[in-house]
C-alpha cells in the first residue's frame, strides 16, 4: 500500500509540475498579479473572510535554506504533501488549491521555478513568490 501511495504521489507531483512548467512557458504576461487580484476580488464585500483570501505569498531567499523550509517558516500552517524533493504544496495561508483546477506555483526572481520547493536551494537576495494559478 505504501509503495502504491508513493508512486501515486510521485506521479501526481510530476504531473502538476509539468502543467506548471507548461503554463509558465506559455507567456510571462499570463501569470500576473492582476489574476490574483481578480481571484480575491470576486468575493462579495459582506464576506470579509473570503475578501481577505490569500492568492500570493512572497519572502526572501536565504543562503543554505530551501524554498520549502522558508515557506514553512513564513507560514507554519502551510499544507505540504510528501517530503523533501517530493514535497508538493497544497495550501498556503489557509487557501487550499482546488486539485482539479488550481495549483500553487513557485517563482524565483519572477521566473517559475524549474525544480520543486524541497529541492530549491535559495540564496540571499532572491525573491521567492508563491502564486495560486489555474491549470490550463
Amino acid at each position: 500500500m505504501r509503495k502504491t501511495s508513493s508512486r501515486l504521489l510521485a506521479a501526481t507531483a510530476a504531473g502538476v509540475l509539468s502543467v506548471g512548467l507548461v503554463a509558465g512557458c506559455s507567456g510571462e504576461d499570463e501569470a500576473t498579479p492582476e489574476a490574483s487580484v481578480a481571484a480575491s476580488g470576486e468575493a462579495e464585500p459582506a464576506d470579509d473572510a473570503a475578501a481577505e483570501e490569500v492568492t500570493e505569498l512572497s519572502y526572501a531567499g536565504e543562503d543554505g535554506k530551501t524554498a520549502l523550509e522558508l515557506l514553512v517558516a513564513a507560514d507554519p500552517e502551510a499544507v505540504v504533501s510528501g517530503e523533501g524533493e517530493m514535497a508538493y504544496v497544497t495550501a498556503i495561508r489557509g487557501h487550499a488549491a482546488e486539485s482539479d483546477t488550481e495549483f500553487w506555483a513557485l517563482y524565483v526572481d519572477g521566473e517559475m521555478a524549474q525544480v520543486g520547493a524541497g529541492s530549491l536551494e535559495t540564496e540571499d537576495g532572491q525573491q521567492l513568490q508563491w502564486k495560486l494559478e489555474e491549470i490550463e
